[in-house]
């Protein structure tokens, strides 16, 4: 008797215990190997043994877990008007998922590491509570840019920006003027299948603040008809020359378009040198930035350098959609261990 009391409290801190040996003593007991080996000298209690240190091994999984989502929340950042930038989109925070990671990891042997599953918490203020605002940027705390391509004239050096885009692995937004695009519906069609995202640059290139608001809509409204031939739903109106006033930015919330405008103008039409045009953007590239190009002969050799560097610093380069959205970056984050 005395021997069987001794066993039974080994038995006890054996399975109390984080060590490989107490993992392959649960396994044993889930199996039914260990109620078959004892059920001749007290199998029905070495069993309860095990189920207390397992209870009490889970309360303290499910303590852990909740410690380090209270240690590890990130707060939701409210969108807002900033003086300068105009409106500035918002921010999800961040929060380990307590349920979801406790019965995730209550799968696993005792003392395996836990693999947290995240959620997003969306802010109070988005870009929607906003109104008709302009947009210059994304938000200062993601840590993606945005190539905002502006299409209004030619194609020679589109393909081979095109090509560039497809080796880094990129999607740009290519803002299309409605002239160009009556002309070029295949071409845009091809830069859709490609994976990067079509909007609207107004319907021949006009100064909007200088238009009547019948001209006006008309402007933006032919050339949303087109991208609606080619399949697309688009969201967004970039102003030719960045040209607008406020009447402007309210037809295009009419329209349910946000305008947008850029954080860096590589100024290629004036055609300046590759490298200037890489230093510029490297000197002012910054967390949320959009940075505006053309196809022109000078975006096009700068490009690949722009993202090589943009990659270098640890920006993902995402869609101005993506950009603007509250969502954060999780495959980023990842690789950065935040």
């Amino acid at each position: 008797m005395k021997l069987l009391i001794l066993l039974f409290w080994a038995l006890l801190i054996w399975a109390s215990s984080h060590t490989p040996q107490a993992a392959g003593f649960i396994d044993a007991v889930r199996n039914g190997n260990l109620l078959r080996q004892n059920s001749e000298a007290g199998g029905e209690n070495a069993v309860a043994v095990w189920s207390q240190a397992a209870a009490a091994d889970k309360d303290g999984l499910l303590e852990a877990i909740r410690e380090e989502a209270e240690r590890t929340r990130i707060p939701a950042v409210n969108a807002k008007l900033d003086r300068v930038w105009k409106a500035i989109p918002g921010l999800n925070g961040r929060e380990i998922d307590v349920e979801k990671s406790y019965r995730l990891a209550s799968q696993f042997p005792s003392g395996t590491p836990v693999h947290y599953v995240y959620r997003e918490l969306p802010p109070e203020v988005s870009l929607d509570n906003l109104g008709a605002q302009p947009i210059y940027r994304g938000n200062p705390g993601k840590r993606m840019i945005s190539l905002m391509i502006n299409v209004a004239w030619g194609d020679e050096y589109l393909v081979k920006m095109l090509q560039t885009l497809q080796e880094q692995n990129v999607h740009a937004t290519f803002f299309f003027d409605g002239t160009w695009l009556s002309t070029h519906l295949e071409t845009a069609q091809a830069i859709k299948a490609a994976g990067h995202e079509l909007s609207n640059h107004a319907y021949s290139h006009k100064n909007m603040s200088t238009l009547s608001r019948g001209r006006a809509q008309q402007e933006i409204s032919k050339t949303e008809q087109l991208l609606k031939q080619i399949g697309v739903e688009n969201k967004l109106f970039a102003p030719p020359s960045g040209d607008f006033d406020q009447e402007t930015v309210e037809i295009a919330h009419e329209m349910k378009l946000r305008t947008i405008l850029w954080t860096i103008d590589t100024v290629d039409w004036k055609r300046p040198r590759p490298e200037d045009v890489l230093a510029k953007v490297s000197a002012k590239l910054e967390p949320g930035a959009m940075i505006l190009m053309h196809p022109t002969i000078s975006s096009m050799m700068a490009l690949e350098g722009i993202i090589k560097e943009s990659k270098k610093r640890g920006y993902a380069l995402g869609t101005v959609s993506e950009l603007i959205s509250p969502e954060r970056v999780p495959e980023l984050e990842t690789s950065l261990g935040k």
